[in-house]
């Protein structure tokens, strides 16, 4: 089976009784679309336990790599000779904006790791993909942390920039592809914005499945062969 989760946000409580609940195995592929770290208070531990799954892939979120590259910098020896280039203004208003994002715990639990652990960690995130497209039976699954913005028809999945594939927030409610086998799943906007449920929405090819764990909501998993709804 092939499974979808994300926004999960430091809740590791909730993604261990998410893997429980579907009960994941080793010939079972699960997709995590972004928003790993941030807000929720073990960012380390899920990516640790991403980290020792073979079958876990993880893609891009926001916030993610908000983090990634705020840390990179972070995390580079600060000296005589390069501090006034290294420790600069812009790096100064990304650290602001992701701790005004709900980045503090996660430069917190970051700056309590050995060295060496937290490069792997870093290099491991480097890797998240921005978007996979995945076929099942008749019907394909386009992958992104925030759908398809500034979508047009004929515009290759390639073409589409970060900030199109995580930031945006294209209208869930609308078609974006003519082929009713073709489903975008996305995250990044909680569902309470858009149904005002915290459930999975389902329309017009579109599935959205930010059920706001991190903010009295849900954590939600889509298993792509049935289009079962799991929660926790």
């Amino acid at each position: 089976m092939h499974y979808v989760m994300s926004d999960i946000h430091g809740m590791y409580d909730k993604y261990i009784e998410m893997l429980d609940k579907i009960k994941l195995k080793d010939e079972d592929t699960l997709f995590i679309l972004g928003d790993v770290v941030d807000r929720g208070d073990k960012p380390v531990e899920i990516l640790c336990d991403m980290m020792s799954r073979s079958n876990v892939y993880p893609l891009m979120g926001n916030h993610d790599l908000l983090a990634l590259d705020v840390m990179r910098k972070l995390a580079v020896e600060i000296t005589e000779n390069n501090y006034l280039t290294q420790i600069d203004e812009a790096l100064l208003n990304e650290l602001s904006d992701w701790q005004f994002n709900g980045g503090g715990v996660t430069l917190s639990a970051f700056a309590k790791l050995p060295k060496d652990e937290l490069s792997d960690i870093l290099d491991y995130m480097s890797e998240f993909s921005f978007y996979e497209v995945i076929d099942i039976k008749e019907s394909t699954f386009i992958l992104t942390h925030a759908g398809l913005g500034n979508f047009r028809k004929g515009k290759k999945i390639s073409e589409y920039t970060p900030e199109e594939l995580l930031i945006s927030r294209p209208d869930p409610r609308i078609r974006y592809f003519d082929d009713e086998s073709v489903f975008i799943v996305s995250g990044h906007t909680p569902t309470t914005v858009i149904s005002g449920k915290t459930e999975i929405f389902k329309e017009n090819g579109n599935i959205c499945i930010d059920c706001g764990a991190c903010s009295g909501g849900r954590l939600a998993c889509f298993c792509l062969e049935t289009f079962e709804e799991f929660y926790t």
